[in-house]
């Protein structure tokens, strides 16, 4: 077990408790729009896209929304939720663990933009076999990772947080594995708040 190891088991309750500050100090600055492009141009007009790891719908969810699409909304911290209902009463927002995601359907593509890296290592290879589950032949993925493997910390708002990353061979071996394919990843992307991004897509003959 490695000296960051057991914060990993603090995450949910951090965004539980500092869920008004995270929102408060998001940057709505849509840093992310050109890799949310990218991601949107494989889509067909509404197609339903999982925000994995959601927090309070903001900018991620409320861009797709924007931009026509049906979006459901995943997290495990309430009270990151309870401000994306209340933004959007009539929005799809649920209450999940990636760890363990079973929502019983498919989406048309899943994004779990800085969320994901928040898993051990062992954690987020489980992970991508329920990502696989639930993206339709074709479908893409993104999330963000780090730029190599290890684990680091960093912070919400005056909590220290827990993230961790295979590297990108691992990550492209761990996805074959379950039928998705890697199609880019850029490490700390300089156009992206120096965010490191992985792209990936399901086989169209892979079953659900």
């Amino acid at each position: 077990m490695s000296e960051l190891d057991p914060l990993a088991d603090e995450t949910q309750a951090i965004y539980e408790r500092q869920a008004a500050r995270y929102d408060a100090n998001r940057s709505r600055a849509l840093f992310e729009a050109r890799w949310l492009a990218r991601f949107a141009a494989s889509l067909a007009p509404g197609a339903h896209v999982l925000d994995l790891g959601c927090g309070t719908g903001e900018p991620i969810a409320r861009w797709f929304m924007a931009e026509g699409f049906k979006v459901t909304g995943v997290d495990f911290a309430n009270a990151m939720l309870n401000i994306a209902r209340s933004r959007w009463p009539d929005g799809d927002w649920r209450d999940g663990d990636m760890r363990t995601l079973d929502l019983g359907q498919t989406f048309d593509g899943i994004i779990a933009w800085n969320s994901f890296f928040h898993l051990r290592p062992d954690e987020q290879r489980v992970c991508i076999a329920h990502l696989a589950n639930h993206l339709a032949p074709g479908a893409p993925l993104m999330i963000t990772v780090g730029p190599r493997a290890g684990e680091v910390s960093g912070t919400v708002g005056e909590d220290t947080v827990y993230h961790a990353s295979l590297s990108p061979a691992g990550y492209a071996s761990c996805l074959e594995a379950h039928g998705l394919r890697l199609t880019g990843f850029l490490a700390e992307d300089p156009e992206a708040n120096k965010h490191s991004v992985l792209m990936a897509r399901k086989d169209h003959d892979q079953e659900t």
